[in-house]
């Protein structure tokens, strides 16, 4: 063990640093060192969350999006996409397997479909809440007003996540073209102003990204003090501007989500679907072991599933929704976890 490390990584755990600081640690390279960062922050997820692991059954509504984001299949320009949108039926059918299934928290996700109003999504979220006793509603829509997060609020939603992707301004809005990062700081604004449980993140690998940046990223989380981090993998697409860069480094991501754990101990993060996407083995057990502690399992029907391209090779994308989570338990427990079935709501310290 390297006593310096372990060292500076407890002056960071007790909020004894600087951007540089964390910056220095995203560059270590030897893998013992690699090793011994995630560890720390395994023992700060498990000190805190203790080692259940929160399951979250998600549904993709829709594939329609207004926005050209440069790395994301969905994008307006990507013309061989086939879209759909699923009718509030069949988002209630799915809604339905999630709670046959035990787990408690339904995400709703989708591009950012403009033909949404606020109504509809109220409604979806009203019936779900009546049907199904105790059941936390997490949401994944984008950018909207104000007044549409209010709406979805008093109609019971509990979560909103939002990614910020990344808090290099500059980065930012060459990868969104046709968005603002105020605006999008002012949505998470908003939303934690009407205290939703709220989530953001970060894509790692995108192309002009630098340690500094993922670092602020880090730092822009601890700030915000947000209740649910997704950081992703950046997996490149055939159809968006991104399709010949370099895909981006499970090494990293790995390292950045240990980090943002050091930072927000009480955070729920999940080890994301595209960590599990990039080879045969599930590396979402990698991920869990460096500080996630919520697997999403995908419940969006058949063959909505497939359309949802948000980058290929999608993991269980070929796979119909199930109830039967075994396999996945007897995973979990070689590595000392277990699955949780309940809300998993945000465990805010003082």
């Amino acid at each position: 063990m390297n006593n310096s490390l372990s060292k500076k990584l407890q002056q960071i755990y007790e909020g004894n640093f600087y951007a540089a600081d964390i910056a220095g640690i995203l560059s270590i390279e030897r893998q013992d060192q690699i090793r011994q960062i995630f560890d720390f922050a395994d023992n700060i997820r498990k000190q805190t969350l203790g080692d259940a692991i929160l399951l979250r059954g998600i549904i993709e509504i829709s594939s329609y999006c207004r926005n050209s984001c440069r790395y994301c299949g969905l994008n307006k320009n990507n013309k061989s996409l086939t879209r759909y949108r699923m009718k509030t039926e069949e988002i209630l059918e799915a809604a339905d397997m999630i709670y046959r299934s035990g787990i408690r928290t339904v995400v709703i996700q989708s591009g950012e479909d403009e033909d949404f109003t606020a109504v509809w999504i109220a409604d979806i979220i009203k019936q779900i809440k009546e049907r199904f006793a105790g059941m936390a509603v997490t949401l994944s829509l984008g950018e909207w007003p104000d007044e549409y997060y209010r709406i979805w609020r008093e109609a019971g939603a509990d979560r909103y996540l939002l990614k910020i992707e990344t808090t290099d301004r500059r980065l930012y809005e060459r990868m969104h073209p046709d968005m603002s990062y105020d605006n999008r700081i002012r949505c998470l604004d908003t939303l934690k102003r009407l205290d939703y449980q709220t989530g953001s993140g970060c894509l790692v690998g995108l192309k002009g990204q630098t340690v500094e940046s993922l670092a602020s990223d880090v730092m822009f989380f601890r700030e915000f003090g947000f209740d649910m981090l997704g950081i992703g993998l950046f997996i490149p697409h055939g159809q968006t501007e991104l399709s010949s860069s370099r895909q981006g480094s499970l090494e990293m991501t790995l390292k950045v989500q240990a980090m943002a754990r050091i930072l927000l101990p009480a955070a729920h993060m999940p080890a994301t679907t595209a960590t599990g996407s990039i080879s045969k083995t599930d590396n979402r057990i990698d991920a869990l072991q460096a500080g996630a502690n919520v697997i999403m399992p995908n419940f969006t029907p058949m063959p909505y599933r497939q359309m949802y391209e948000i980058y290929p090779h999608k993991r269980c994308v070929n796979e119909n929704p199930t109830t039967d989570f075994s396999e996945l338990a007897q995973s979990v427990e070689k590595i000392g976890r277990h699955l949780a079935f309940t809300r998993g709501d945000a465990l805010r310290l003082q």
